[in-house]
């Protein structure tokens, strides 16, 4: 059995290929599925299978392509509801590949519908535990993202207790030598304290996972409850997405219009102006919005432009165009360009130029506006008198920032107050914003 790991960096996403005998499953594959078709080339194997632990929220996944493409069969639990052609696959199910067997196990608490593979050696004896969402290095998958008001069973508390009682009475019951691969590591918003070790052993996380730790399950439902991160506005929308499957991957980045760079874009478009924060306060087009292209440029895509929005994206030259297209098509918000340009001609407005030597000497005088996280400004508030939005509700709380005096935006790196001050010019028009970009430093 070889197993090889693929690694979304952009959005923590971990995919996996199981080959055996020259027969192989994938796993939770990514939107793009060139990686897995150039390694199956590379191994003279074939792709027979594809495996979806759960409609994904956070990433649009390949499996319905694949399937179609590669004439793949693809498994996933009768739970999902899923509208494409797939066999089920959930507990007391399995199939052989090549000469190894993969075990469904039905594991809610992330989603009603999640499962996890269990892969057993030709001897019978198991040896790798694929997780999805349920349970990661150093903790387990937040359970309020399938939230449905008219289905009780969705609750966020509901599917807590479920997940503990998934890793109570299942999962940590498999022998400690199982080899833990998960589908996302630290930095995605599927968890709230996931470790950036690529995979474990049911034995390590025993041993030093929090979220595994012996307590009652009111204290377990309490525990996981508390502090999870924000959910951007593309979740449900890719978790309906993944449920139907989504168009094949480099038919619909090609549709993407390009547009030349002397295309007059109508007022009041919502512009997502990628390139670098200096290049975009020099020139943009009025209104844009600077989500620069950086290594989670499509998880704040995604929290901040809305799944019924359409919107332009701008680029510095021809190879960041094509890398923020394939960005977009992660979340499956390719469809939703209107066009894509490269420093556009129409690019006319300037961003106010922050005068730091009078804000050290009289902050009193600004209006300051943190976007990081509540976490982040419980922990460290650097300006008492800051009023607190996080970037993601910036859009619909603007109007609770006074307009009295100029504005003043941070967060702590520079890359969140280039967005959020650039969406606050768009709307306040009426007075200055200003980016106190990485000069923040300075102060925290």
């Amino acid at each position: 059995m070889t197993i090889k790991q693929f690694d979304d960096k952009g959005l923590a996403h971990y995919s996996y290929v199981i080959m055996s005998e020259g027969k192989i499953a994938i796993v939770d594959p990514a939107r793009d599925p060139r990686h897995y078709y150039e390694f199956a080339n590379l191994h003279d194997a074939r792709i027979v299978a594809v495996i979806e632990t759960h409609p994904h929220a956070d990433f649009v996944s390949s499996h319905y392509e694949i399937g179609t493409t590669k004439e793949a069969d693809i498994y996933t639990s009768k739970l999902t509801k899923a509208t494409y052609p797939h066999k089920n696959f959930d507990e007391g199910d399995s199939f052989k590949l090549g000469d190894i067997t993969l075990h469904a196990i039905n594991t809610p608490g992330h989603s009603p519908d999640s499962i996890s593979v269990l892969a057993k050696d030709e001897t019978g004896k198991a040896y790798a535990l694929f997780s999805g969402d349920t349970l990661f290095v150093g903790d387990v998958g937040r359970p309020d993202l399938r939230e449905d008001k008219e289905n009780p069973a969705t609750s966020r508390e509901t599917l807590a207790a479920a997940m503990y009682h998934t890793t109570r009475d299942k999962l940590m019951l498999l022998p400690d030598d199982v080899i833990l691969y998960p589908t996302h590591g630290a930095g995605s918003l599927c968890g709230k304290a996931i470790s950036s070790d690529p995979y474990s052993t049911i034995g390590a996380e025993k041993q030093t996972n929090p979220a595994l730790k012996e307590m009652s399950e009111e204290a377990f439902v309490e525990y996981l409850l508390a502090e999870q991160p924000f959910i951007p506005a593309y979740f449900p929308y890719a978790v309906a997405l993944n449920k139907k499957g989504a168009p094949d991957f480099k038919d619909s980045i090609q549709a993407v219009p390009l547009l030349p760079s002397d295309y007059n874009i109508e007022k009041g478009a919502i512009v997502i102006d990628t390139r670098p924060a200096d290049i975009f306060k020099a020139a943009h087009v009025p209104g844009a919005i600077n989500l620069q292209n950086e290594t989670k440029f499509e998880t704040w895509l995604g929290a901040i432009v809305r799944p019924d929005e359409i919107f332009y994206l701008v680029a510095a030259d021809e190879e960041a165009q094509k890398e923020v297209i394939c960005k977009t098509a992660k979340i499956g918000y390719e469809t939703h360009i209107a066009g894509a340009l490269i420093n556009p001609v129409c690019a006319t407005e300037t961003s106010a130029a922050t005068d730091l030597s009078n804000f050290y000497q009289n902050a009193d005088q600004f209006t300051i506006v943190d976007v990081r996280n509540p976490e982040e400004v419980a922990a460290n508030k650097p300006f008492p008198q800051s009023l607190a939005i996080p970037l993601p509700e910036l859009r619909d709380r603007y109007r609770e920032i006074p307009t009295d005096k100029p504005i003043i935006v941070h967060c702590v790196s520079g890359y969140r107050s280039a967005a959020g001050s650039s969406l606050l010019a768009r709307k306040i028009r009426n007075q200055a914003v200003y980016d106190l970009g990485e000069d923040i430093q300075k102060f925290i």
